[in-house]
């Protein structure tokens, strides 16, 4: 497959193909002497699933984190809805539209599951601190549209008999889906999810599948995972990395028979024979 020169230009001739919420071009980041991404771009496009996949020290985790702000490239450009983004911090993301799921839950272990994802919907308060510590009125009516919102993510979720435990009371897979609300309740416009699929099993993904495909009519999403049924089933477009460069990208079915995938992903499978031979 012939890859352009960054993720916008693909669209360049489709005309009526919206304009990229947000965009990472030319990100290039370096660890010391190591490399970890090479001029490595992609584009979140409006009620669209965009795809990260990639075999291990691929670098999509390192994508993640610079798309999030928890790592700050070398070289390249992010924009959100067309406009330079430089310096971009995690904080900042919740005001932007932006709400992310990670690869450790990062759940609260002394909150309640609804107090958990109350905390996504933080972005919607109205009153400050001085207004709560003071319990003014319009303190508690902030609290209750809160809380609104948090058990409205709940439910769609299947959550909502879980509303007073304790996080650490619940499965695994119940707990992902806690995560997963509590990015829900700040409604983003673009939603970033880091291995949703680690740690469930072939039900507890196809249900998450469901979820996300249903996600994207009403805002973006991009997955990274290395579970490459999920990403074929449920995503738009795909990026391949492979050492810390884009090998492959397009549609589902234009990546999933392209060589330098499959070179990808069976040299993965050599390392791992070799491992255990």
């Amino acid at each position: 497959m012939t890859l352009p020169d960054t993720s916008e230009t693909r669209f360049a001739d489709a005309g009526s193909a919206p304009p990229p919420l947000f965009t990472a071009t030319g990100v290039t980041v370096r660890f010391g002497g190591l490399t970890a991404l090479d001029t490595v771009s992609l584009a979140a496009r409006p009620h669209e699933v965009h795809g990260v996949i990639g075999p291990n020290g691929a670098g999509k985790t390192t994508l993640f984190n610079v798309c999030c702000g928890f790592v700050e490239p070398d070289e390249g450009v992010l924009r959100w809805r067309g406009d330079p983004v430089g310096g971009l911090r995690p904080h900042q993301l919740a005001g932007m539209g932006i709400a992310r799921t990670l690869q450790g839950l990062g759940l609260f272990a002394g909150l309640t599951v609804l107090e958990n994802v109350m905390v996504g919907a933080d972005r919607f308060r109205r009153t400050g601190f001085g207004s709560a510590l003071l319990a003014l009125p319009r303190s508690a009516g902030d609290e209750r549209r809160l809380r609104e919102r948090a058990m409205a993510a709940m439910a769609e979720l299947g959550l909502a008999d879980a509303a007073s435990a304790m996080p650490a009371s619940l499965p695994y897979p119940v707990r992902k889906r806690v995560a997963f609300a509590r990015a829900l309740a700040a409604d983003p416009e673009l939603l970033l999810l880091d291995e949703p699929a680690s740690g469930l099993g072939a039900a507890d993904i196809a249900e998450l599948g469901e979820l996300v495909r249903g996600l994207a009519s009403r805002m973006s999403v991009v997955l990274v995972d290395h579970h490459m049924d999920l990403v074929m089933a449920v995503c738009d477009h795909i990026t391949v990395l492979d050492f810390g460069r884009i090998v492959a990208r397009g549609t589902p079915a234009e990546v999933k028979d392209d060589p330098a995938v499959i070179d990808a992903y069976l040299g993965e499978e050599a390392d791992r024979s070799g491992d255990h031979g």
